[in-house]
């Protein structure tokens, strides 16, 4: 938008002027301040509604009384997006998700309001992916372990620290095979790994075996690599069963959402040493994480940031800032969250 003086004007005139411009740019309410460069990318095409700054009201009353008319909203982080939220919205037609996974929304009321929901799509996947073979490295190899053992000045006095295991040639089943999980796949197979997945459905243009069942995959499997959305189908779909089907030197790697493992279960398959290790990104409750796992040397914690580089969070709003503006524009979303 330019702000420049028109020429010939005073000052009292450019600030009508941009008063003006400001009021005919669609509005977008957000729920929680994004960063200081999304937020002046949105500035530029849109007229932010935001409900924190309004210290006299509650969210609800916010709602009601200035945001009924309002056609889009932009979901920052983790934000809840519930039925509650959507009720006091009676005019939106759009909820642009800076995030990946969408659980903190309300899917399956904004489709029986036929609310268009997108994400970040793409934005994430490459750095999510990075961590979480940087993760698995980590346990393999005992790197965090060895880094401790070093520090601890335990070298001299106890002698060489254990081996840890090969990557290459690993058999690694991947559960959600969508952005994040293929980027995953790529990786691992210049170290030489050996492929499968699960996913909702087959894939046709893909090479890797397909498991239609999680136990039957993990049974086959050296490593889980968790990627895929959290839904009511896939909550705690690591069960006991799926831990023990790994066996006792299998490792479970966690970049999709914490609840997709039961993480009861999965802390007493570790302490018990039913299983041979995990790399986790994600948790239950977080920022909450099971004391047991915090003296694991075969468990690397990671505080729910696989994703976030400042290079995926420029790309995330950019993506943002596409959607809304296909939206306004009458064009076809970008990364629009298809029905399950």
């Amino acid at each position: 938008m330019d702000t420049a003086p028109a020429v010939g004007g005073g000052r009292g005139g450019a600030g009508v002027e941009e008063q003006q411009e400001v009021a005919e740019l669609p509005q977008l309410l957000l729920f929680a301040p994004p960063s200081p460069p999304f937020l002046g990318l949105l500035a530029k095409s849109f007229r932010l509604l935001k409900p924190w700054e309004e210290e006299s009201m509650s969210t609800q009353q916010f709602l009601t009384t200035q945001a009924q008319s309002v056609r889009a909203l932009a979901c920052i982080g983790l934000f809840q997006i519930d039925s509650e939220i959507l009720r006091c919205l009676p005019s939106l037609q759009l909820v642009v998700a800076t995030s990946v996974g969408v659980d903190h929304v309300d899917l399956a009321e904004c489709r029986r309001r036929g609310i268009a929901v997108t994400n970040a799509g793409p934005s994430f996947a490459e750095d999510c992916a990075d961590l979480a073979v940087g993760l698995l490295l980590d346990v393999l190899r005992r790197i965090s372990a060895a880094d401790r053992y070093v520090r601890q000045g335990l070298w001299p006095i106890k002698g060489d620290f254990p081996l840890g295991s090969k990557l290459g040639g690993k058999r690694v089943g991947i559960i959600g095979l969508g952005n994040i999980g293929s980027e995953v796949a790529k990786r691992l197979e210049a170290f030489g790994c050996n492929i499968s997945y699960n996913s909702r459905k087959k894939k046709p243009s893909v090479a890797f075996p397909f498991y239609s069942n999680v136990h039957d995959l993990a049974a086959n499997s050296d490593v889980l690599i968790l990627s895929g959305a959290l839904t009511k189908e896939t909550y705690h779909i690591i069960d006991r069963d799926v831990l023990l089907a790994m066996g006792e030197k299998g490792v479970i790697i966690n970049v999709g959402r914490g609840a997709l493992i039961d993480e009861k279960e999965l802390v007493r398959c570790l302490v018990k040493g039913e299983i041979g290790g995990a790399g986790l990104d994600v948790y239950e409750n977080e920022p909450d994480v099971p004391k047991e796992l915090l003296v694991l040397d075969n468990v690397v914690l990671s505080p729910h940031k696989a994703a976030l580089t400042p290079e995926s969070i420029a790309a995330s709003g950019k993506m943002a800032v596409a959607n809304l503006e296909a939206f306004f524009a009458g064009k076809p979303l970008l990364s629009p969250v298809k029905d399950e």
